[in-house]
């Protein structure tokens, strides 16, 4: 789409085309909403200052980048988004090349905007990255590490600063747009170059320090005084609807050939008015009626983070000592309820995992019983304090772990394939996982009564039906839930029961099947017993196969000398695409037909 030589007037019907699109296909499709509607203007602001072709555009988290996939040749193809084979809904450099980087999880974006700064200087080249991050992914402390040198390097950079929910700092109006544009202009910058100059070169020490001190009486008007603190300019807050603000802002910031951080104040859900303002409904959507904005419901089991949330609810009820802790994610994670009735005892920390889980940790050595709530693929981010701060010390934490497994539309960037890899090597933490809902009750009790760190996994939506009835954890006990007449085995982990009950279903022959419950540690004496009678073991795990459930056998056979022919059913080594969960783990040769006929 080309808009360079567009006026103010004709952009501003480019966004409202771009907005319309949107609306359409997500209403259809589903997808990224209300984030990505605030930032329309932004974005076309952005496309028409700064040349994508060269300058790196870098899109923090990404999911309001849809303006951006139909400025740069995507627009017919948007009726794929975040379909199977279609396109992401993320940025996605093997999409596009307008698509500087991979971005699903917050926060990376000014580390990625000063490796490119410092690139870009050494390679001696006319570019500029240019950053989009929300005011939501300011709450994580690498962006403070990235502020931190970007201060020092004053390489140039344009950070959009995407502020659709709080204000980093009260706007004080009008004065306060017109300081902060003036300070920052080209005839303030040029002068104050000029006297600091011959400031330092012809006036006493002390002429200095006065001089020093009127610009920050004058700075601090403006509320950026936070951002120059730290060594980088501010221009805010702007309307981020204005388009013609929004250009000439882009424009002002571009020439300071500095850091520069722009703050735009935009609406989430902007030009769909029933998604506009803070609605955690909006963000991320299923298919919807757009005359009423009336969801299209569809009927399904009891989600197991639903019947997490209110298992939780009861222990916390029952028991005073026990609290939580959820990274950004209180609805997302059932948090949300436990928050409501008890505020003293659960807490949303923000786009903050390794606080979360450090801060669990002291709360563990005082005597509570943490439960740290959050999505598999976030848990990544807290890895070093897992280690650190929880196991070495075998603090009695629990994690919980949601959306474990294949997690559909989100793709790549949020699959919950590798905590089991991950988590198994660490001294002190024990490892199980419920087969169905009765089970997932039964594992928080277990969890709430072990005096070390434990990791429970459960996957996204329901649990598949399973073939035998819920009962209690036994540290490091698997159970039997079906002998078998044949030689064949199936070992099952997790949401990986209800999958091999189905495959059983499917196979001509009588298959036993073993619900491992404890991946770490391991049932060796059951597992020896069962080696005498099946010869023909099969791993379900919806996990990673590299350090993953099959791994942890294979381990034990090799040092207990056991010889039996093993087949893991886990994921290969690759990253999982995005799409409808069913499509992909079609893919993957995973349905339980599939399986029923590898095993044939």
């Amino acid at each position: 789409m080309k808009i360079k030589n567009k006026s103010p007037k004709e952009l501003e019907e480019v966004s409202q085309k771009i907005r319309d699109r949107i609306i359409d296909v997500v209403s259809r499709k589903g997808g990224h909403f209300s984030s990505t509607l605030g930032a329309v203007e932004l974005t076309v602001g952005m496309h028409y200052v700064f040349d994508s072709n060269k300058d790196p555009f870098i899109f923090d988290v990404s999911h309001q980048c849809y303006p951006h996939k139909l400025i740069t040749g995507r627009w017919e193809e948007f009726e794929t988004i975040r379909q199977f084979n279609g396109l992401s809904g993320f940025t996605k450099p093997k999409e596009s090349d307008a698509d500087y980087f991979v971005a699903g999880h917050s926060s990376t974006s000014l580390s990625l905007a000063v490796g490119a700064a410092k690139a870009i200087k050494l390679k001696k080249e006319d570019r500029v990255p240019v950053v989009m991050i929300g005011d939501g992914s300011m709450t994580a402390g690498m962006v403070y590490e990235a502020l931190n040198e970007i201060g020092d390097l004053k390489l140039p950079m344009v950070i959009i600063l995407n502020d659709n929910e709080m204000s980093i700092a009260k706007p004080i109006g009008a004065i306060s747009k017109y300081l902060s544009k003036l300070l920052a202009g080209k005839y303030y910058q040029g002068f104050k170059t000029k006297v600091d100059k011959f400031i330092k070169n012809n006036m006493p020490e002390g002429t200095t320090y006065i001089a020093k001190r009127m610009e920050e009486a004058m700075k601090l008007i403006t509320p950026g005084i936070l951002f120059e603190e730290m060594g980088v300019d501010y221009i805010g807050p702007i309307d981020g609807h204005d388009i013609k603000e929004v250009l000439e802002t882009l424009e002002i910031a571009k020439a300071m050939k500095k850091p520069v951080i722009v703050h735009a104040h935009t609406v989430k859900g902007k030009g769909y008015k029933i998604a506009e303002g803070q609605h955690e409904c909006w963000h991320g959507v299923g298919p919807f009626n757009v005359e009423d904005g009336a969801f299209v419901k569809k009927e399904a089991p009891k989600s197991a983070t639903a019947v997490f949330a209110d298992a939780l609810l009861e222990l916390a009820t029952k028991h005073e000592n026990v609290v939580g802790v959820t990274a950004a994610m209180p609805s997302g994670t059932g948090i949300d309820k436990l928050m409501d009735k008890f505020p003293e005892r659960f807490w949303d920390v923000a786009i903050a995992e390794q606080h979360a889980i450090t801060s669990m940790a002291a709360m563990a050595k005082e005597g509570f019983k943490p439960f740290i709530t959050i999505y598999s693929t976030f848990l990544q981010r807290g890895f070093d304090q897992i280690i650190h701060d929880v196991c070495l010390l075998s603090m009695p934490v629990v994690f919980a772990i949601d959306r474990a497994g294949i997690v559909g539309n989100d793709g790549e960037t949020h699959q919950g394939t590798f905590d089991i890899s991950f988590l198994r090597f660490i001294p002190n933490i024990v490892l199980f996982a419920p087969r169905c809902n009765e089970t997932l009750k039964l594992g928080l009790e277990f969890a709430y009564t072990l005096n070390s760190p434990c990791a429970i996994r459960y996957p996204r939506g329901a649990f598949k039906e399973v073939c035998a009835e819920a009962s209690p954890f036994e540290l490091g006990k698997a159970e039997l839930l079906k002998e078998g007449t044949s030689n064949k085995l199936f070992i099952a982990y997790g949401a990986g029961v209800g999958r091999a009950c189905e495959t059983e279903k499917l196979h001509s022959e009588d298959i036993a099947i073993l619900d491992l419950r404890f991946v770490k540690p391991l049932d060796k004496d059951t597992l020896k017993e069962l080696a005498k009678k099946y010869d023909d073991w099969y791993v379900f795990s919806d996990s990673q196969k590299q350090g993953g459930v099959g791994s942890a056998i294979l381990e034990f056979l090799n040092e207990e000398k056991v010889c039996v022919n093993l087949t893991s059913f886990e994921y290969e080594d690759d990253f999982i695409v995005h799409g409808d969960t069913k499509v992909v783990e079609e893919s993957l040769g995973l349905l339980p037909q599939q399986l029923a006929d590898k095993v044939k």
